[in-house]
């Protein structure tokens, strides 16, 4: 049990993190005269621009960062050997 609950622990700095890392500056930006005009531009576009492309870029980003991660856990566990 213990070790579900180091990764819990290990993911959820890692998700804070990462969070903080791209809401804060962008809250912050968006914030000031100029963000609040691109916002504006933002809300006016239409719907669903994201679409299938954004989805996958998406899906392979989170993919990268969970391939990454699992690459250097197996490494520290077998230390380093290889």
């Amino acid at each position: 049990m213990e070790i579900f609950r180091n990764w819990w622990v290990r993911l959820t700095a890692v998700l804070g993190t990462a969070a903080l890392t791209v809401f804060v500056p962008a809250v912050a930006w968006a914030s000031s005269g100029p963000g609040e005009m691109v916002v504006e531009a933002a809300r006016r576009r239409t719907r669903g621009a994201f679409g299938l492309w954004g989805l996958i870029c998406c899906l392979i980003v989170v993919g990268v960062i969970v391939a990454v991660l699992v690459f250097v856990m197996r490494n520290r566990r077998s230390g380093g050997k290889g």
